[in-house]
């Protein structure tokens, strides 16, 4: 008998170690089918594919697929539904959210998460175990209070342009406020995050804000479509070149900042071998430090600086999450204020109370009276929250609802189907900011209200994210009385990484005076 050659017995080893791999994932899937048959879900669902079939593409409609399939099932615990091959838990209800959240295990994004990473990296938002956990202790300390003072000066100086710009649209009828509020947006956390001006109020055409809203469409739609999930078939037959040139725009925007600020840094002999002590910093010198600073010069417990990946990975991240998501905000806040006059006369009281006749910039001080403005922001956003759909990767079989979860099910939490929840907040759709005086909102379960997640994973950013909020809609609205032209209908709500409005927000301005 003719002995094989080594050609042929790796050949025969790499074929039944891929049909072992296929068995062993067959199994697993059937397994969790079986043990997922009771969880209440939606049809028709098929083998392999599962539900996938039944989505549709654009974000809008995908969105309002969701949400409908979720005020279907508002009676049942949860939901489950299977994205091709994978299973999902859906989570609508506080108590089911809170096992997720609450819990030290359960830290890990889920797959759909993995479609971030060509941009994002494992940076802090993506990243799982024990390096999120180092990632978090590193960077938590450049969100310390003193820092975000430092940050007011850059919110209000660029509030002002923005001020500037809508003082020439006074009086001249309706206009798309979305774009400006984000190019605003943008400036600050370009100054703040990076000290580096890139001018883009004065420049609404931005190819890297362009490249921001095209590479979420990109990635929503990749991940509802498992057939493109394997690179070559995405590369092949779907967006996969579109996609790489997105990136390669995101991407030189960053770095070349951050070789920039390094030099600089080097340059000046501002780079330091320890951690910086935040409040001496910022007592002993002039100059305000910037994330990117703080980044480039924090050290994890070993004495390492970070690689220059890392710090693009942390940089990208926080220019996403730090513009998109608050800009998002804002515009939804100015259009419910814009809707509801009675609801901004008492903003403009508040105002008045603590400004007076005053045009004077906002201070810390300032902010921290505004408490019936923040009780609207967070109301803007439980009714429509910056971040649609939250996804994590169960590391353990868990009980939520009564039914047992499986290891390695992904779970979805819907904070715009929890905030719409009758038993926390009655009357969901009625915009009432009095649900969030302190006597009103100690009485909710602290997981009914999830705009900037929950538990140990919450968002590192949020109080950076409600500073800015407020500075920027304190300062719109000293000035100005906003009336929004669009009924909820025409609004097209569109559920993709951000809950953005299809065609942005129209609204009119005129003065307070008038």
């Amino acid at each position: 008998m003719e002995a094989l050659s080594p050609g042929a017995i790796l050949t025969a080893v790499f074929l039944t170690l891929l049909v072992g791999l296929a068995i062993h994932l067959f199994a697993d899937y059937v397994r969790k089918w079986n043990q997922m048959k009771w969880i209440p879900g939606i049809s028709p669902t098929y083998p392999i594919l599962g539900n996938a079939l039944l989505f549709k593409p654009s974000g809008e409609d995908f969105f309002l697929q969701l949400i409908e399939f979720t005020t279907k099932c508002r009676d049942e615990p949860l939901m489950k539904l299977w994205l091709g091959p994978l299973p999902f838990v859906v989570l609508f209800h506080a108590e089911n959210v809170e096992v997720v959240l609450s819990s030290s295990k359960h830290l890990d994004k889920s797959y759909a998460y993995k479609f971030l990473h060509p941009w994002l990296g494992t940076g802090l938002l993506t990243s799982t175990g024990s390096k999120w956990r180092a990632r978090r202790k590193l960077i938590t300390p450049t969100f310390h209070f003193t820092i975000l003072t430092e940050f007011l000066e850059v919110m209000n100086e660029q509030t002002s342009v923005l001020l500037e710009k809508w003082e020439k649209k006074v009086g001249k009828g309706p206009f798309n406020c979305f774009t400006d509020i984000t190019l605003c947006a943008l400036d600050i956390i370009c100054e703040t995050a990076m000290d580096k001006k890139v001018y883009a109020q004065n420049n609404s055409d931005s190819e890297y804000v362009r490249a921001i809203y095209k590479m979420s469409d990109l990635i929503h739609r990749r991940q509802k479509m498992p057939w493109f999930w394997p690179d070559f078939m995405f590369n092949t037959f779907g967006d996969g070149k579109e996609h790489d040139e997105t990136l390669k725009i995101l991407h030189a925007f960053t770095e070349k900042v951050i070789v920039e600020r390094s030099c600089k840094m080097e340059t000046s002999g501002e780079c330091s071998s320890s951690n910086m002590d935040l409040e001496s910093e910022s007592q002993s010198k002039k100059k305000r430090k910037t994330f990117l600073d703080l980044i480039l010069s924090a050290v994890d417990e070993d004495g390492k600086k970070l690689s220059q990946q890392d710090v693009r990975e942390e940089v990208d991240t926080f220019m996403f999450e730090g513009h998109d998501t608050t800009a998002t905000s804002i515009n939804w806040t100015l259009y419910l204020l814009g809707t509801h006059p009675d609801v901004q006369k008492k903003v403009h009281e508040e105002l008045d109370d603590v400004f007076g006749n005053s045009d004077r910039l906002a201070t810390m001080e300032d902010l921290k009276h505004l408490h019936f403005l923040q009780c609207v922001i967070k109301e803007s956003l439980r009714l429509f929250p910056s971040v649609p759909i939250i996804g994590r990767t169960l590391l353990e079989n868990c009980y939520i609802g009564g039914f047992n979860v499986p290891k390695g099910v992904n779970a979805l939490l819907i904070p715009y189907a929890l905030h719409r929840d009758p038993k926390h907040f009655p009357d969901p759709e009625e915009f009432r900011p009095e649900r969030f005086l302190q006597e009103n909102s100690r009485k909710v379960n602290p997981y009914a209200f999830i705009p900037f997640s929950a538990g140990v994973r919450n968002c590192i950013g949020q109080k950076f994210a409600l500073m800015e909020e407020k500075v920027m809609l304190s300062s719109i609205l000293r000035r100005f009385h906003v009336e929004a032209k669009q009924s909820r209908e025409e609004l097209h709500i569109v559920g993709e990484l951000i809950l953005r409005p299809q065609s942005g927000i129209w609204i009119e301005l005129r003065h307070r005076a008038e």
